[in-house]
């Protein structure tokens, strides 16, 4: 391994699929612009091509680098740089494997070469943090039994067919210890513009050193496969800390910012700081411009009902998610809504990949404390002995997060032992469609507990305020069965065992 290397065993990348001709694709979209014959194909890129290509490039005219894809294949990728990097914006497509539904192996996790002491704590806090991981599966399986057979009675008496049933609720909640330097491999496919975009933004925090090699094979693999790209691909910027601030820790500032933030949401994950009072007159308006009606003629309750009711508009009853090519369902643009959200670094991975509720995430060094900060998960309250363990093991994690910055360590690599738990502070805004969305996605019992339990919070506040629109944030069975489709439930062998159609948003509730 190089000497200089930042990473034991860094993440790989290969790229897997790819146009033919990638950034042909860029000159001929551009020239089919000002061509009079028709589309135009087959053309060699040559001198004239780069010069379009780049005076395209300087000016912002960026829509013709999007035809040419690219699909890639990364692994021994952190959580930490995934959830900073390449799941931060809306411009790509990913399938990742699961820390639900597959166990963690206690060598899935990227290590810094810090060398000497530090390094020797930080391998030692990873291993505490894995031993832990697999201890709590075993010790949460009790609980997890208790509530999937208090859904499931009849299968109580042949409890050993669920048995990797139940060790996947436990692991689910166990992973809540697993430190972010974790690793992942995961399919992820992007246009040259977020690639082009990429290169230039990988020195961002929170994980700058992974996500530049990260990157760098990216863009290595399509610059084999296509020299051309090289007429456009700039270096990356280097991150300047803003007057506020760079991306050192400072614990007082931290605390001072979090009790601030806290004493905002109260007893609350979440809370509905903004809902403009005219969201239901813009939307019902919006429904009357559709049809081109009069408020006499279409009233605002009928409107909303004819967008937003299932039994009126079959629309809400799919699962396509088709509202942005209907022209009645574009109408849901119009009413937003801003949260204050205080969730897991676990949930919000979860969060960030509806991309159409963007949110204002936090530089971590920024936000951390040098105290425990975390979430508990429900689960964990079923077993004494795992409770113990899992404040136990975060205490421990804090305590050695807190020797490596005292070592000298830089925040970047000490803050990968941060565990999946840690508490993420941020602002979260999103349109009626973004959130109708969500929460067919979120509000479904399958749905990891916690990020189901604050798109529930966010759900039960909207209905506070304009129950109107709130009504029907709801999950996919219930929608399924005011627009009359079978089966109710969509989930199939999945089906999670309560009857959630039947229930009003207030009677709620889970622990797994």
């Amino acid at each position: 391994m190089d000497g200089a290397a930042p990473f034991y065993q860094p993440p790989r990348v290969r790229l897997l699929r790819s146009f033919d001709r990638p950034f042909a694709s860029v000159v001929e979209a551009a020239r089919t612009c000002y061509a009079p014959d028709g589309v135009v194909d087959g053309v060699e890129v040559g001198e004239r091509g780069h010069a379009l290509a780049q005076d395209l490039y300087r000016a912002g005219h960026h829509t013709t680098f999007e035809h040419a894809y690219f699909q890639f294949a990364i692994e021994g990728v952190s959580r930490q740089a995934i959830w900073s990097l390449l799941h931060a914006h809306p411009y790509y497509n990913s399938e990742q494997v699961s820390q639900r539904y597959v166990a963690v192996a206690p060598a899935a996790c990227l290590i810094p070469c810090l060398g000497g002491r530090a390094e020797q704590r930080f391998r030692d806090g990873l291993a505490q943090q894995m031993a832990a991981y697999r201890a709590l599966t075993d010790l949460l399986i009790p609980g997890a039994a208790a509530a999937y057979f208090d859904r499931f009675p009849g299968r109580a008496k042949v409890a050993d067919r669920y048995a990797t049933a139940l060790s996947r609720r436990a692991q689910e909640v166990a992973r809540y210890c697993l430190p972010l330097a974790t690793t992942a491999h995961l399919v992820h496919t992007i246009s040259g513009l977020t690639l082009l975009r990429y290169q230039r933004a990988c020195l961002e925090p929170d994980a700058p050193a992974e996500q530049r090699l990260v990157v760098g094979q990216m863009v290595a693999a399509v610059v084999a496969l296509d020299p051309a790209y090289t007429s456009v691909l700039e270096s990356p910027r280097e991150w300047r800390a803003p007057a506020a601030g760079g991306a050192e820790v400072d614990r007082g500032r931290a605390r001072a910012f979090a009790a601030e933030f806290d004493a905002r949401l109260g007893s609350r994950s979440v809370r509905l700081l903004c809902a403009p009072a005219e969201n239901v007159a813009l939307t019902a308006q919006a429904v009357r411009e559709v049809f081109g009606l009069s408020a006499q003629a279409l009233p605002d309750a009928q409107a909303i009902a004819l967008l937003l009711a299932p039994e009126h508009n079959p629309l809400m009853g799919e699962g396509l998610n088709l509202h942005t090519l209907d022209k009645l369902g574009r109408c849901l643009a119009h009413a937003h809504f801003t949260f204050a959200k205080r969730l897991s670094h676990t949930a919000d991975s979860q969060d960030q990949r509806h991309r159409t509720t963007p949110a204002s995430r936090p530089i971590l060094a920024r936000h951390y404390t040098g105290e425990p900060d975390y979430v508990t998960p429900a689960l964990i309250a079923t077993s004494p002995a795992a409770a113990t363990l899992y404040h136990a093991t975060l205490a421990a994690t804090w305590e050695a997060i807190e020797a490596l910055l005292a070592e000298g360590v830089a925040p970047e690599f000490a803050l990968y032992l941060l565990p999946n738990a840690v508490h993420l502070r941020f602002t979260e805004s999103a349109d009626l469609g973004a959130l109708h969305h969500k929460h067919r996605m979120r509000l479904c019992y399958n749905a990891q507990e916690e990020i189901w339990r604050a798109s529930l919070e966010e759900a039960v506040q909207i209905c506070d305020r304009q129950p109107e629109l709130g009504h029907h944030l709801l999950p996919p069975c219930t929608h399924r069965l005011h627009a009359g489709v079978q089966p109710i439930c969509p989930e199939g062998e999945r089906y999670c065992g309560v009857r959630v159609w039947r229930l009003a948003l207030n009677d709620y509730a889970r622990v797994i």
